[in-house]
């Protein structure tokens, strides 16, 4: 019997998010993005295209976040992955890799070679320590503003606010390790929104 895959809602809604136009605004976009991605990127990455280039929703955001988590490989590239494939196919996925490590790689040496000279001044290493907080803040201000799209979630807000506590405990509290937690609780949610999502009788 063919089993029926239940769709995300944030992808069976009709989309009418503007999309790049050329991979050449591909290219750039990412390559901006990266280049903006000092200390905290996912907030970078969350304003760059959600809310400045509007080519995804929250919901969709979260969505692939969550996916470029548990793959393989730096989470921001899996995404411009994903982002490249879904507008220009395998074209777009490696224009937009390109564009995420290109520029940002080339100045990352000259960094490097400038820091190396000024490494073991008092005041570089206490700025880079201030930058961690700014890190922090970052991250956590991005977390609160894609908490609203857990509203739309089918679990609804108590289970995702319940099931993201779970995962700060097991990570923050407990220290167990990422490759535990990803399939403890993210299978049980994955579960739970499949049952919520599957039609009656299935």
């Amino acid at each position: 019997m063919h089993t029926h895959i239940p769709e995300s809602p944030a992808r069976t809604a009709e989309d009418d998010h503007p999309r790049p136009h050329s991979l050449r605004e591909l290219f750039w976009a990412f390559t901006w993005l990266a280049l903006q991605g000092f200390g905290g990127v996912l907030a970078v990455v969350q304003r760059e295209l959600v809310e400045r280039r509007r080519w995804m929703s929250n919901e969709q955001f979260v969505e692939d976040w969550a996916a470029a988590q548990i793959l393989p490989g730096p989470n921001v590239v899996n995404l411009s992955i994903m982002v490249g494939d879904r507008y220009f196919g395998l074209r777009g996925a490696l224009v937009a890799v390109a564009g995420m490590l290109l520029l940002p790689m080339l100045l990352v040496v000259v960094l490097a070679v400038v820091y190396a000279g000024f490494a073991d001044q008092p005041m570089v290493a206490g700025a880079l320590r201030g930058m961690g907080a700014v890190a922090a803040g970052l991250v956590a201000g991005v977390g609160c503003r894609l908490a609203a799209s857990l509203r739309k979630h089918p679990l609804g807000p108590w289970a995702c606010g319940a099931i993201a506590a779970a995962t700060f405990v097991a990570m923050s509290v407990l220290r167990l390790p990422l490759a535990w937690v990803l399939p403890v609780v993210g299978g049980a949610a994955c579960a739970l929104t499949w049952r919520k999502l599957a039609p009656a009788g299935h």
